[in-house]
């Protein structure tokens, strides 16, 4: 089946060499037997879905470098058609698992922008999220990277942590400044239902203890000169995730294999979750929703508002056909001094207080 035109693809990588215990994403353990079998399908579904050239690429999971050399070599390949001339794109890496071999991979398909999974530096806190590596693989991982002219880096880290003091925080983020990364994506930790922390009943910090922490973070990294473009998100200048930009300005996006999401026009619609339902079934797009016209006006200004640059007044009137200001009239009455409206744009005064503001719109 052919999918309309977008510019931003996602593709979903459903292995790891181990479960992080926050996790709940979709994917399982390597083996090698089922990966080689999601291979000859995915190349199915890219062959079937994918058209045209992509602006912006992702490869989420999951981890795809747990892949073998050979097996990311063959995903890359199978992408190449669509990926030419792409402005942007980014691959997700842990650093036990990513070596030259595979940067060298890398680089001959055109990824320019590497995502790794840091969490904290802590060596405890590492081994509490069943994580496999230590600080010191990170930063020679980071100087791998930098070394064979990959230098596009983000670093993904976590708060609120189990067990996590502000001093373990600070030291975490003085390590990972030292690296001198252009991108940081830092996330308080969400309880999953069937992650492990669940099941053994850990609980993320007090709500002023996460709180304090998220304020220390966006204070401490802005003196360090990176930009809080994006709710958790931070970049040097230029070094903002063009892929996700997309998510947050609501365009349109194509997502491949297991359990990755797509929205194209007023649709909604991720695929199966299960390995043989992925594996046998001619249509593997569940849970498919028609937005309604309401429906994406409020998950534009959602997502926009997430955002430093804000939501852009002229393209949400030319989309839906009614004016940002018109529509929403009460919830803009009512936070009036949490809005700012310049340059065509309508933006959060404060991003740490979104979330009431976003009620209102959502009941307006």
């Amino acid at each position: 089946m052919t999918t309309n035109k977008t510019d931003h693809l996602y593709l979903h990588v459903p292995f790891c060499r181990t479960i992080c215990y926050y996790c709940d994403f979709c994917h399982r353990v390597y083996r090698k037997d089922i990966a080689e079998k999601w291979l000859e399908r995915v190349k199915e579904e890219i062959q079937e879905n994918c058209e045209g050239h992509y602006e912006t690429v992702y490869l989420g999971g999951g981890t795809p470098t747990c892949l073998t050399c050979e097996e990311l070599d063959c995903l890359l390949s199978y992408l190449d058609p669509f990926t030419k001339g792409a402005s942007e794109y980014t691959s997700e890496a842990n650093p036990e698992s990513l070596d030259e071999e595979k940067i060298h991979i890398f680089k001959k398909h055109g990824v320019n922008r590497i995502s790794l999974g840091i969490q904290s530096s802590d060596e405890k806190l590492l081994k509490i999220m069943n994580r496999h590596h230590s600080f010191d693989d990170v930063r020679n991982t980071v100087e791998l990277l930098k070394k064979n002219g990959l230098t596009n880096i983000s670093g993904d880290l976590m708060y609120s942590l189990p067990f996590q003091t502000m001093d373990i925080l600070k030291k975490t983020l003085d390590d990972v400044l030292s690296l001198d990364l252009p991108h940081l994506s830092i996330y308080s930790l969400t309880l999953e239902e069937n992650s492990v922390f669940a099941k053994k009943g850990y609980t993320p910090l007090e709500e002023d203890m996460e709180a304090d922490m998220y304020e220390y973070i966006t204070e401490r990294l802005k003196k360090e000169g990176y930009i809080h473009y994006e709710v958790s998100n931070f970049a040097k200048e230029g070094y903002e995730s063009k892929h996700n930009l997309g998510y947050w300005r609501y365009d349109d996006f194509l997502g491949i294999s297991m359990g990755a999401a797509s929205k194209i026009g007023n649709l909604r619609f991720t695929n199966t979750a299960g390995f043989e339902k992925y594996f046998h079934a001619e249509d593997i797009r569940e849970e498919v929703t028609e937005l309604t016209k309401e429906d994406e006006m409020f998950e534009n200004v959602m997502m926009s508002l997430r955002t430093l640059e804000g939501l852009d007044l002229k393209t949400f009137e030319e989309r839906y056909g009614v004016s940002f200001e018109e529509h929403y009239q009460e919830a803009i009455r009512k936070h009036s001094k949490d809005l700012v409206f310049e340059k065509g744009r309508v933006r959060a005064r404060d991003l740490a207080l979104l979330h009431p503001l976003l009620i209102d719109f959502l009941e307006d």
